[in-house]
């Protein structure tokens, strides 16, 4: 036992646990680092989880609203919002107790407070006045990320509110302003309008979900322009200040000059930053970039020999499941054995009303880099599954290698879009072609078929669809 390598893991989100509980598998004697009494970091306490819990709630009321056009009517929902919180906050205990049972079996040692490096083997840990030092062989930093607030939008103030409170479900305001139309805003702006408010939407480009496939952000945004009040892309927030009876004062400016709005609340979506400050760095050799992330090789090592990175902090993109990936990757090569990350395509989904779904390269992308690509689509008006179910204006599509017919990406809009993003994730990264889906038989009548029907209307031979090569 007394030859067992030590193993340090600062920050127990869905990087940090799993590469706990790896490493004690393999037989390394750990100790798990967070500032949260459980194990389940951001994504689980005040992220991924709680969001999709209110995404859940808000998809309920939706469908029960829009069921009245196929003939049910089921009269205005009352909202409960004390239960409703408190139904969120079961989800996360929860899960976040599950872990910590987990961490328990698995004979992980879990200490809970800060941890800051003093050198490349010891990291000290404060909690409520304590001290704790913990010695190791090798650590794992998976610290995460935070809510990223522009300078001239920063106000201490209740009613301002970043993703983390927006989650703690304070209230729903007559009347709230989403600076930021990416994900988080999207998703958050999908939430509080369901369950009643008056959204805003301001975004600084000329598209909703910067980056992602313009075919599939269109059909996004036609439904957000329909469930949100209002939409201005080109358009920047300047300030923000509190009225004396309790509103927001924010300055918009877009093309047309600066106005100045009221609203009862202020979400602040504008993006994440890796949590690399604080941390002790300086007492090693580990590398930062100007924009935050810890240097990584392959391996996911620092280039401090005995510290590795992954997750938010190790660089983009920022998503849970490539942390756990990555976590394996850092236990694998802690053990010795010849891991790298190198997987050619990480899948990312929306988990707006409709989701949004992709891998690989988007048709963008592949366009700007040159990359000579046909185009699969099929609309999910031609879905027997999707008329079914009222849910018509989807969209899957096929990035393909011209000539060879290789798959090099995918995206999906519509419901259940999350779902479906993992057997192209797979085609993609196994090197399939398009015709490997053509021959793959789905079920029928399903969503998941729109990926064989993409592939037949490409090749002129869908049963539904007349369609066309991109």
């Amino acid at each position: 036992m007394a030859d067992r390598l030590r193993v340090a893991v600062l920050g127990a989100g869905p990087g940090g646990y799993p590469a706990a509980f790896l490493a004690a598998e393999r037989g390394m004697d750990v100790t798990l680092i967070d500032t949260r009494p459980n194990p389940g970091g951001v994504c689980l306490y005040e992220g991924c989880i709680p969001s999709k819990a209110l995404l859940h709630a808000a998809s309920v009321v939706t469908e029960a609203r829009e069921a009245e056009a196929i003939g049910l009517r089921f009269g205005a929902p009352t909202l409960d919002l004390d239960r409703l919180r408190a139904w969120k906050d079961g989800v996360v205990r929860g899960l976040t107790g599950g872990l910590a049972q987990i961490a328990r079996a698995r004979k992980v040692r879990f200490v809970q407070g800060r941890g800051r490096f003093v050198d490349s083997h010891t990291l000290r840990v404060a909690h409520d006045g304590e001290l704790t030092e913990v010695q190791f062989d090798a650590a794992i930093m998976a610290t995460g990320s935070s809510p990223s607030v522009p300078p001239p939008l920063r106000l201490d103030s209740p009613r301002v509110w970043d993703a983390s409170a927006a989650l703690a479900l304070p209230e729903v305001p007559g009347t709230l302003l989403v600076v930021g139309g990416g994900y988080i805003g999207l998703e958050m702006a999908s939430v509080y309008a369901a369950l009643g408010s008056r959204v805003t939407v301001v975004e600084a480009t000329g598209g909703l979900l910067p980056g992602a496939d313009r075919d599939l952000v269109e059909v996004l945004a036609r439904r957000v322009a329909a469930n949100v009040g209002q939409v201005h892309l080109h358009m920047t927030v300047q300030a923000l200040a509190e009225t004396d009876d309790g509103d927001v004062h924010a300055t918009l400016a877009g093309s047309t000059g600066t106005e100045d709005v009221r609203f009862d609340r202020v979400l602040i979506a504008t993006g994440r930053r890796p949590n690399s400050a604080d941390l002790g760095l300086e007492g090693t050799r580990v590398l930062v970039t100007p924009r935050g992330f810890v240097e990584v090789n392959a391996q996911r090592r620092t280039a401090e020999p005995s510290i590795y990175a992954i997750g938010d902090v190790a660089g983009e993109p920022m998503l849970a499941h490539k942390a756990t990936h990555e976590a394996r990757v850092a236990v694998e090569a802690i053990a010795g054995e010849p891991s790298a990350w190198e997987p050619p395509v990480v899948p990312a989904v929306i988990y707006t009303d409709p989701e949004v779904a992709w891998c690989g390269l988007t048709e963008t992308e592949a366009r700007a880099r040159g990359v000579d690509i046909e185009v699969a689509r099929f609309p999910w008006s031609a879905s027997g599954r999707a008329a079914a179910a009222a849910d018509r204006e989807g969209l899957t599509k096929w990035i393909v290698e011209a000539g060879s017919g290789r798959l090099l990406g995918a995206g999906v809009v519509g419901r259940g879009a999350g779902e479906l993003i993992g057997e192209a994730t797979l085609a993609v990264e196994m090197g399939a072609r398009l015709e490997d889906i053509r021959l793959t038989v789905h079920p029928h009548p399903s969503r998941s078929e729109t990926l064989m029907e993409a592939a037949e209307a490409f090749f002129g031979t869908s049963p539904h669809y007349l369609g066309r090569r991109g």
